[in-house]
């Protein structure tokens, strides 16, 4: 009949482009369609590269769209640069604050108040300009009533910024806590988490983890920095409708905006790249691999101009060695990878196991109060310890650098007779301050160990990046100091005296610190090659790659013995978020028939193709709760024809209602070009643009390690089970994570996923 009323997106080849796109929406926690995101966008380039020829708007448009993605890059890299920059210099002023004030300018830190004074060194006794909080109280540096209001102030201060930061991540953005990268890494695979990438989760987490370093707690900013930069990233991709309207197109953003985060963390923008590629990205092509270079260079250049730290690097502890490692030191090197790998397992079940009990007792309704509490302790334990006193970062500098002749802290109080200030420095005797020094360095280990235990997961912005390698370097500079002694005892032995005879300082204790933070780290995030690109970026000593390697894949190897997964997974894993992970392996030998649902013989959920009416559609849109529906011939009949997803029928039964008459309840929807003959009734309503005549199927007989295959490479949301071209089930990501759990003896009813 010629009434027949054809669904058509729209009357032009213009308007149909935009309709098409307008179909993207994705309901919170469901997963995004890679293949239908980027298949789109394949049609809507083709489309710009048509429209090209027709004028030089139309020429310039397509330019700017072959542009859009550099340029968004380029916008993500200048804006994470400057709040790098800002949380950086913040976060340094409000941890000074603890300890005293500037009174000619408040709003500089220590270091910079005494860059103001004419004295050429200071530490913390000798600066004029900075004024500790006992002077201001009963005017005296030193004593019992000094130290009494100093230890006062620093708890004060301790608990207003941190319950300043539990009450905005509690009142204004629920999601700004945490580290974010679990969060990262799931919405990368494509599962969308409406918010937690929104302008309030930016703007509480930027203050958030300000206030929670500065509170002295045993947290670090690196991770939530990832956190932040994909914010900006999310944000500013929706001023390029290319990337903003489309979630596939968008997480190439994201991965780009995932490694300027590392890059102004540590001032590491090639590790930043790797970090992405490694650690958090699922879809990486060569192009966002690019993108991300460029993006992490920009932001890298922008906090080096900004100078938030006043030594013209990026973060607060680069040193530089010059002296060469020796070969025997390899298996100290060895040693220290093996702890990180044993420290690393036992701060991951230690931390899960305690996010599992807040979870699952009354501690977790309490979260300001968590806070409060893990504050306090931390602050009354932390001050009495002068290395768990002062801000993290300082002691990984500290445990970092080399004993030099100014080097005023007890851990280089070595038997040295500085008679010439340029004669090299000599391997000596340590003296009864390093060993003090050394019993403080194990006291404070212990403390930071236990502490970041219950610290991370708290309701504020925390990281583990900074407690990790504080751990690794304060193991390491023991080790160090140890193998330090043993060559200046046995200088003459065999095994040191090729290099140790000359009376040079041979052994280099910051090095082995830099190698323990490096080990302990990799132990805890299981990382690799970023590890070690980041590593000797933010330490300049490109010789101590091969030291780094051998740690860094020790750990590793000892980690994964003893634990399958990192601190990462882990958390996905407890948070039951959908992520299938593409290093793993499916090695159980089930079929696509015993995962499918619905089971052999119950009823599935289908649209036939010629003869429901929109009444029984709009019954089985109400009744059931499915992303989309299969269409086939008919009730008896059930080969395949086609896949209509449920959005895309809600809105083009929406519009047919509105816009066409003589459409009522009981016109026939139909998915086919034939034309029905009718003589009663209203006219029917032809639906088969809408409908995917090329879903992805698989038969009841294909092993599920294929079909698992399928989901993880091609980021699919289902597949249709068939046998001999009849539709059986359907197999959905959902399905597919939890056959996986199953598999491997847990609970699969853990899995947050609509």
């Amino acid at each position: 009949m010629d009434d027949t009323n054809e669904f058509q997106m729209t009357t032009s080849n213009s308007t149909e482009f935009t309709e098409t796109v307008g179909f993207s929406g994705y309901s919170d926690f469901h997963t995004i369609d890679w293949q239908k995101d980027l298949a789109r966008d394949r049609m809507r380039h083709r489309y710009i590269i048509k429209r090209r020829q027709n004028s030089l708007w139309e020429l310039i448009k397509g330019a700017h769209d072959a542009l859009s993605g550099w340029l968004c890059v380029l916008l993500v890299g200048l804006v994470t640069g400057c709040v790098a920059g800002v949380i950086d210099i913040g976060a340094s002023w409000m941890t000074d604050l603890k300890h005293g004030i500037c009174p000619q300018a408040f709003w500089l830190n220590r270091e910079q108040c005494c860059w103001s004074s004419n004295e050429t060194t200071f530490d913390a006794g000798n600066c004029s300009q900075w004024v500790t909080w006992s002077e201001i109280i009963v005017s005296a540096k030193d004593g019992f009533g000094a130290y009494i209001v100093m230890y006062f102030f620093y708890i004060f201060w301790a608990l207003l910024f941190s319950s300043l930061a539990a009450l905005l991540v509690k009142n204004f953005a629920p999601y700004a806590c945490g580290s974010g990268i679990p969060e990262i890494k799931t919405i990368l695979s494509g599962f969308i988490i409406r918010g937690y990438l929104g302008k309030w989760t930016l703007i509480i987490k930027s203050v958030g983890i300000i206030l929670s370093v500065s509170a002295g707690l045993s947290l670090g900013k690196e991770g939530p920095m990832v956190h932040i930069a994909s914010c900006i990233g999310n944000i500013l991709s929706y001023l390029f409708p290319k990337y903003g309207r489309n979630e596939a197109k968008k997480r190439e953003i994201l991965s780009a905006a995932a490694a300027a985060g590392v890059s102004v963390a540590f001032g590491a923008p090639i590790g930043g790249v790797l970090f992405s590629l490694e650690e958090v990205s699922y879809y990486f092509p060569l192009k966002t691999l690019w993108r991300s270079f460029f993006c992490a260079l920009i932001a890298a250049f922008i906090l080096r101009s900004i100078n938030p730290f006043g030594n013209e690097h990026s973060v607060l502890f680069f040193v530089e060695y010059s002296k060469p490692w020796i070969f025997v030191e390899l298996l100290p090197f060895i040693f220290l990878g093996v702890m990180g790998g044993c420290i690393g397992t036992l701060f991951i079940k230690a931390n899960i196991y305690w996010c599992k009990f807040r979870k699952c007792s009354k501690l977790g309704q309490y979260p300001v109060a968590e806070v409060i509490i893990v504050t306090l302790i931390t602050a009354v334990i932390a001050f009495p310890n002068p290395y768990t006193r002062m801000n993290t970062s300082e002691l990984i500098y500290l445990l970092f650098s080399q004993c030099g002749i100014s080097s005023g802290d007890p851990i280089c109080d070595y038997k040295r007779n500085f008679t010439n200030v340029n004669q090299a420095i000599e391997i000596a005797a340590a003296g009864p301050g390093v060993y003090h020094a050394i019993w403080l360095l194990i006291l404070a280990m212990i403390v930071k160990l236990v502490m970041t235990i219950f610290t991370f997961g708290i309701k504020v912005p925390c990281g583990l990046f900074i407690p990790s390698l504080c751990l690794g370097a304060i193991m390491g500079r023991i080790v160090g100091i140890g193998m330090e002694q043993l060559a200046y005892n046995y200088s003459k032995n065999w095994i040191f005296s090729g290099e140790c005879t000359q009376g040079d300082d041979c052994i280099q204790p910051g090095l082995y610190a830099m190698v323990g933070a490096a080990a302990v780290l990799g132990g805890v995030t299981r990382m690799t090659v970023s590890l070690v690109v980041i590593m000797f970026e933010l330490t300049g000593g490109v010789r101590y790659i091969v030291p780094l390697m051998a740690a860094a894949m020790a750990s590793k190897w000892v980690g994964d013995a003893l634990g399958r997964q990192g601190i990462y997974d882990a958390h996905i894993a407890l948070n039951g978020y959908p992520f299938l992970d593409s290093k793993d392996e499916f090695q159980h030998t089930t079929l696509a028939g015993d995962v499918m649902q619905p089971k052999r013989n119950e009823g599935l959920a289908v649209i036939t193709q010629d003869s429901m009416t929109i009444d029984d559609v709009e019954v089985l849109l109400k009744e059931t709760e499915h992303n989309g529906y299969p269409v086939v011939v008919s009730r008896e009949n059930q080969y395949l024809v086609g896949f209509v997803l449920r959005k895309d029928l809600n809105l083009a039964l929406a519009n047919a209602k509105r816009n066409f008459d003589g459409i009522s309840g009981q016109s026939l929807v139909i998915y086919t070009n034939t034309n029905i003959v009718q003589n009663l009734g209203p006219a029917p309503l032809k639906l088969k643009k809408i409908l995917d005549l090329s879903p992805i199927t698989v038969t009841d007989q294909t092993p599920m390690e294929t079909v698992v295959d399928m989901f993880r490479k091609l980021g699919l949301r289902q597949v249709l089970v068939t046998h001999n071209g009849r539709l059986l089930g359907v197999i959905t990501k959902k399905d597919v994570l939890r056959h996986v759990k199953q598999m491997d003896n847990e609970d699969p009813s853990t899995i947050l996923f609509n």
